[in-house]
Order: C-alpha cells, then structure tokens, then sequence
C-alpha cells in the first residue's frame, strides 16, 4: 500500500487530505466451510491482502464515495433511504452505516458522521477471499473513526485524540454479517468478518460460531507455505446454492428434532446420530447433513494436529474436506475439481481443498516451499488446456487482522 499515492488520489476526488487509512483483511479457511452457519466450527487465516478505505470526517450526514478499482462514484444520506440506482458494492457501506447507528452509537447518545471516503484493495473480487466482509469490516472501522471511536487496540497511532469503544469485535462481527444478509442479500455466516477483525500474524483462529468462543492457534508451518489458486470462474451461483444449502440442512434438524428435541442446528448432531436416523432423511437432506457433521470432526482434528505439529495429518483432512464438498455438500465445480486435482497429484503438496463459499473462486494449498515452483508451473499450464482459463496465483502470508492508521 503506497500511502502517498492513497492521499494524493484522494485529495483528486475530493480535495482535501484524508484523515485514516483504515484497512481490513480478506481470508481463506483452512478448514471448516459452510458449517458456520450451521453453528459449527471454523479454522480461517486472515492473508495479507487488504481492503483500505482512506477517509475524512465531513460535517454533514452526506457520504461520498469513490470505488478506485472500478472507478465509480455515489453518495448517500444517513437520513434516508439509499437511490435504487445506487452500484451494488455501496450496498455494504449503507448496511453498516445504518446498523451502527442503530445498534451502537444510538445507545451511546451519539450520531453518525458524513465522511468522504476512497475505496481500493488488493483482495481479489469474487474469488472467495471474502472481499465482502473485508469491505464491511473497513466500513465499520471507518465509520467510528469519523465520529473520534476506535475499538479496543485497531488504532497503532496511539497519541491520536480518539476514545476507545469498549465492544467485543465479535459484536462488530454479528453488525457486519447482519449488513450483507439485510442490505446485500446473502445470507452469510458470522466467520468471515470475525477473522478479519481478530486476525493474527502467523495464527489461525478457531472460531466456535454458537458461542463465539475462539482462540488462537499458532501455526507452525515451518517449511510449508500456503498457495491460493484462483479459478477466475465467477460465483455466479454461489448466492443462491448458498441460502438452498441453509434451507437443506434447516430442514434435516427440523426432521431430526422428531427424535432429537434437544438440538437446535447441525452442531449438536453426532456421527451416531446420523447413522441412526438417516435412512429417515430425505436423500439429499442425508448428503448436506453428513457433510457438516463430518466436517465439524475434521475441524477439531485440524486443531489438535496442527497443535501437534503434524502437518501430514492435516493435509489428509484438507483432502477429506474437499471430497465432502464435491459429493456430498455438492458446493465444487469443475474448474474447482482440476485444480484440486492437479495439486493432490503434485509432489510436496500436502493438502488441497476448495475454499469459500463454492461454485468458482479458489482453492487453498498446504505445498512445501521447495515444491512451490513446480506446484505453480503445473497450474498454469495444465489448468488452461483443460479448462480454456488462465488461473491466478498468490502465496501468501498470515496476516493480521483490521487496523487505522492516522496522519498519514
């Protein structure tokens, strides 16, 4: 991120110097997917891609807008409802802005601020990196800049004259996953915001998504570093297949509720459990529910082999997680398929699976650094000549989760 070249471009837009950088980042999951909503567990890293926002405080309840990436531009009031006409990216700032509001300032005896706002990042759109919640979390962090707030320890200009507010960030979290579901229309999980709070450098964080309870686990990677092969096939179903997903597996607990009254979601179903009641389940409803439950288990076993530093075991569920994905939770494609294929078959890759939400975006490789190369070589020219389509790649380092910068 070039600070100068933010400032300059920002005072081009609007004419005057920015007041912050706040910075949010996107995540891949190691392990763990589609069980968040699920109140499963989750096993994210946050990566060192980021969404900035660099902003200024505006003395009215105007918002204005400029999206660098795909030059556009908007604005909105505060007061009223958003213009239909509005580019849909805006959606996530409004849902924020008006959440917070409601949520949090209002209690305070406080009101939002306008704020005249530049938008660019480096997390790829539509990848499955969860540039979304990258965009909400650097909204929210923005927002309470404007009006002199900052949570907890995200400000690292600790002389700036700005009070803390005292708010778990899984609060901030739950705001910003409402945003997307009410605003936005995807009706997403808790995990991606949390980890682009709470984010540590060289940690994954396990995230229990009923409780809320999580922890840091230190990733000892030692000769291995993480590779992101991007599809480039736009989710273009991923939002729909999405919300039947949630429906399917609503419609197993409500099923087994006539024999299980105590569970309230997929979480509290065990592998016994299935085995006793699936032939009552309807096919389908027997695949999602399996999946899920097979993979909170492998979640929990990532979590005690990496704290064992054994990284052979955890390859072996990464692949395991992927075949549950593409038979069983049917969220894969084609595309996904090859990649994956191509890497289970490489030398020195340890572990590959489809990351995010499915149907396109990318998947997460576990490849020891002296097989990187090769890894990257195999990619680039296998996965053209089967599928018609330049993959991207990115290694990429756990990073740390949102921040502000001042005075920049």
């Amino acid at each position: 991120m070039d600070r100068k070249k933010l400032s300059h471009e920002f005072k081009e837009h609007f004419g005057d110097t920015p007041d912050f950088i706040a910075s949010a980042p996107g995540r891949v999951n190691l392990i763990g997917e589609h069980t968040d909503y699920n109140d499963g567990f989750v096993f994210p890293v946050a990566i060192d891609r980021y969404i900035h926002i660099v902003g200024s405080k505006r003395n009215d309840r105007q918002v204005h807008l400029h999206a660098l990436d795909v030059n556009e531009t908007c604005q909105f009031s505060l007061d009223t409802d958003a213009d239909t006409n509005l580019p849909v990216w805006s959606n996530y700032l409004r849902g924020v802005a008006h959440l917070l509001q409601d949520l949090v300032l209002k209690d305070l005896g406080l009101m939002l601020n306008g704020m005249s706002a530049l938008i660019t990042g480096d997390v790829p759109i539509g990848s499955g990196l969860s540039s979304s919640a990258a965009l909400e979390v650097a909204s929210v962090l923005s927002f309470l800049s404007v009006c002199g707030l900052v949570v907890n320890d995200t400000s690292i200009d600790s002389d700036h004259a700005v009070e803390s507010l005292d708010i778990p960030a899984t609060k901030l979290a739950a705001l910003c996953q409402r945003a997307e579901n009410e605003y936005a229309g995807v009706n997403c999980g808790i995990m991606d915001p949390t980890i682009s709070l709470l984010g540590k450098s060289d940690h994954a964080l396990f995230l229990d998504c009923r409780s809320l309870e999580y922890k840091h686990v230190p990733l000892y990677l030692k000769d291995t570093l993480l590779v992101i092969c991007n599809t480039n096939v736009k989710r273009e179903l991923a939002s729909s297949e999405y919300n039947k997903r949630r429906a399917e597996c609503e419609k197993g607990v409500e099923i087994l509720q006539k024999w299980k009254p105590d569970i309230s979601s997929l979480r509290d179903v065990t592998l016994n459990d299935l085995k006793k009641y699936e032939a009552e389940l309807p096919h389908i409803t027997q695949k999602r529910c399996r999946y899920v439950v097979e993979e909170n288990a492998r979640v929990e076993n990532a979590v005690s082999a990496l704290t064992r530093e054994d990284l052979d075991t955890f390859g072996h569920l990464m692949n395991a997680s992927h075949k549950g994905l593409r038979d069983d939770y049917e969220v894969s494609c084609h595309e996904l398929d090859i990649l994956t294929e191509i890497a289970q078959n490489t030398d020195g890759v340890l572990g590959a699976r489809m990351t995010g939400a499915g149907f396109g975006g990318c998947t997460v490789n576990l490849v020891k650094k002296d097989s990187v190369d090769q890894f990257s070589e195999r990619v680039m020219t296998e996965y053209p000549k089967r599928t018609k389509i330049d993959p991207d790649i990115y290694v990429c380092n756990i990073g740390d989760g949102a921040r502000i910068r001042w005075n920049i």
